[in-house]
């Protein structure tokens, strides 16, 4: 069976084949009907791009790493799915490590660039350690090296975030406005930036509205099921326990919920329970949780865009260095007044 061709690509679409080779390398200069033709020629002729050649030619490996400090955490899925939506319209694919599979193998993730295995890097764990940080900074691709959802004080590499200060005034308030004064917050890692900024905010409400706040009502965690679960028998341990309970994370308030409940302890009529994210299972668990919502889909979607303006046009003026992206308040029926 005879391969096809560019050439056949451009008969069948009834273009030149210079336009079908702009129109596959890069779709966003040519018109919508445009690439309708194309795309429906290739589906017509069977016609593969041979991606091998298009990366000597081009000099880019048309792929991008997404580096995650958890493969496990469900989280990070619609994340990947707002970037992948934004490297496939480009032609682009996407790679993903883990900073635990990177450090243990004892792979540079400069490498990842310096072997044009990827043109660019999103980076959605900020605790690196010092050596990474400073081999990211002087790197050659350093421009090219992008934070999302954390980042790190002080480095100043582009970045998107939500606003993890404005979410966690409006979970304090929504506590409040419910009838809470006594209002506990189940931390993140110590050295997460999200975490202490959540956990900063939530000390500086809680002043603000007058509130007494005891040390232990400030429970340490580390986002994951099992440190709510720990964070339920401290709160349970506690001889003044506060009405409600704000965590710093979605998967941090179902592990607080289940523990309580292996105590016949009831959410939210014994205590309201609140988390951030809104992850998928939030809406699905049992009490549907009450939460703040990041966007988690345009979160992808907007470092993506950033990485690749920076990939294709690197010496425009003005490329947008930092988004802060808005957060909602869901309610749902683990939060309630004080009984």
């Amino acid at each position: 069976m005879k391969t096809s061709t560019l050439q056949d690509v451009a008969r069948v679409a009834k273009v030149s084949t210079a336009t079908v080779s702009r129109t596959l390398s890069n779709p966003d200069v040519v018109s919508e009907s445009t690439r309708r033709r194309v795309s429906e020629a290739v589906k017509v002729t069977g016609y593969r791009i041979n991606r091998a050649a298009r990366n000597l030619r081009t000099r880019r490996a048309h792929s991008v790493l997404v580096l995650l400090p958890d493969l496990a955490n469900p989280f990070f899925s619609t994340i990947l799915e707002g970037i992948s939506r934004i490297l496939s319209q480009q032609g682009y694919s996407m790679l993903i490590a883990s900073t635990k599979q990177v450090h243990d193998s004892g792979e540079r993730l400069i490498d990842y660039l310096d072997d044009a295995r990827a043109d660019g890097m999103i980076i959605l764990d900020g605790w690196l350690d010092d050596e990474v940080l400073q081999m990211l900074k002087d790197a050659p691709q350093a421009e090219r090296v992008l934070f999302a959802c954390e980042w790190v004080d002080g480095a100043n590499f582009p970045s998107v975030r939500c606003e993890n200060r404005q979410g966690t005034r409006i979970a304090v308030n929504h506590l409040y406005d419910l009838g809470h004064r006594k209002i506990a917050h189940v931390t993140g890692p110590e050295t997460n930036v999200i975490s202490n900024a959540r956990k900063d905010e939530f000390i500086a409400e809680i002043t603000s509205l007058k509130l007494a706040l005891e040390p232990e009502w400030i429970i340490p965690g580390d986002f994951s099921l099992s440190a709510g679960c720990q964070a339920a028998q401290a709160w349970i341990a506690l001889n003044d326990r506060p009405t409600a309970v704000f965590c710093a994370s979605d998967q941090l308030a179902m592990g607080f919920i289940a523990e309580l409940s292996r105590h016949d302890i009831k959410v939210p009529n014994d205590v309201s329970v609140m988390g951030f994210d809104d992850i998928d299972l939030a809406e699905q668990f049992i009490p549907p949780l009450t939460t703040i919502k990041q966007d988690r889909l345009m979160i992808g979607e907007t470092a993506a865009k950033m990485l690749m303006a920076r990939i294709v046009t690197p010496n425009e003026e003005n490329l947008e260095h930092a988004a802060v992206l808005p957060v909602s308040l869901v309610i749902r029926d683990s939060t309630s007044p004080p009984t």
